[in-house]
């Protein structure tokens, strides 16, 4: 895999927790937030990472019915707050050295 594209992943996956904390997505709207950062991922890529981020406990799932349609609503778990408040001092700190 490009190193490039997996340190990508990884800020990825720190927007996912965060926005799961927040106020929950389904997964179209993480991929349009996700755009609009500049990451353009498809649900080849999304929907996998979504399901490993369940199977480790940092996400829960709901289906919601919404103008007929079902969609799944994903949320953060209490782990991921938990690694969410761990990440970010770390985050401040690496910012801080980049950005000197």
């Amino acid at each position: 895999m490009n190193i490039l594209r997996e340190f990508f992943l990884g800020f990825v996956k720190i927007h996912i927790l965060y926005h799961a904390g927040k106020e929950g997505f389904c997964g179209a709207d993480m991929m349009t937030e996700l755009d609009r950062h500049g990451y353009t991922i498809g649900p080849g890529t999304l929907y996998p990472l979504l399901h490993t981020m369940m199977k480790g406990g940092y996400l829960r799932s709901e289906k919601k019915v919404e103008r007929g349609r079902a969609r799944i609503y994903y949320s953060a778990t209490p782990k991921a707050r938990i690694a969410l408040r761990e990440i970010r001092p770390k985050i401040n700190e690496l910012v801080s050295e980049v950005l000197e």
